[in-house]
């Protein structure tokens, strides 16, 4: 994985490089790959980290900071071993849940209440979570408009 965010890294920056003004812009992600041989899972990220729920606590591995693009740092991404259990819950996000403004007082959700809504959600079926994390959006976010791109995969192992 982290040599996949390597050659990322390589093609965005080489079309950041074709445009007249120089670009500092990136994209931040978290990507893994699952061996089912050995349970384990490689996994890098460029900011985002990797959340795992197993036994009601949520487990985080944070990614590397620094984006894919042009950033300040432009390191090798690192590549994590992960051993996993069956009935772990693992989830990779973009930041456009926690960053989006709502609620009472438009404010953005954090990162912190997204843990807590993930944490809630354990026990459900990851079908059943889909619903509720898209309900809940909605519900937070009201009638402001949304502000990023939003993604959340859930895998149960």
């Amino acid at each position: 994985p982290g040599q996949v965010l390597d050659a990322a890294r390589e093609l965005v920056v080489l079309q950041f490089a074709k445009s007249e003004r120089e670009v500092r812009d990136g994209m931040d992600i978290s990507f893994c790959v699952f061996n089912k041989k050995t349970n384990e899972i490689n996994w890098a990220g460029a900011y985002n980290p990797l959340w795992i729920v197993r036994d009601g606590a949520l487990i985080e591995f944070k990614g590397d900071k620094q984006p894919i693009g042009n950033g300040y740092k432009n390191e090798p991404f690192t590549t994590h071993k992960i051993s996993v259990q069956k009935d772990d819950q693992l989830y990779l996000f973009s930041d456009g849940y926690a960053d989006q403004f709502g609620g009472k007082r438009g404010t953005k959700l954090m990162r912190g209440n997204f843990k807590k809504l993930m944490l809630g959600l354990r026990e459900k079926r990851m079908s059943d979570q889909d619903t509720l994390l898209l309900d809940y959006f909605a519900k937070w976010k009201a009638d402001l408009e949304q502000v990023d791109d939003v993604c959340v995969i859930g895998v149960r192992l």
